[in-house]
């Protein structure tokens, strides 16, 4: 779907393409265009979730630890 930024009368140029900056990063237009740039196999696409999955489980592993020192 294609990003449309109309003018609002007497905005200048610079506001322009920060508007076209925000929703272009709202829909994550760039990081779609990133991982469609090069093919990856399932076996890569495979690997990728699950080291991300095993980075939240740690993260939340020691968030949680961190609270439990804060409290003592």
């Amino acid at each position: 779907m294609p990003i449309i930024v109309r003018a609002k009368k007497d905005e200048s140029p610079d506001a322009i393409i920060r508007r076209f900056k925000k929703k272009v990063l709202n829909e994550n237009i760039i990081e779609e265009v990133r991982e469609r740039e090069f093919h990856k196999s399932p076996a890569v696409k495979r690997k990728e979730r699950n080291n991300e999955i095993k980075r939240k489980r740690y993260t939340e592993r020691m968030q949680k630890l961190a609270a439990n020192r804060k409290k003592s």
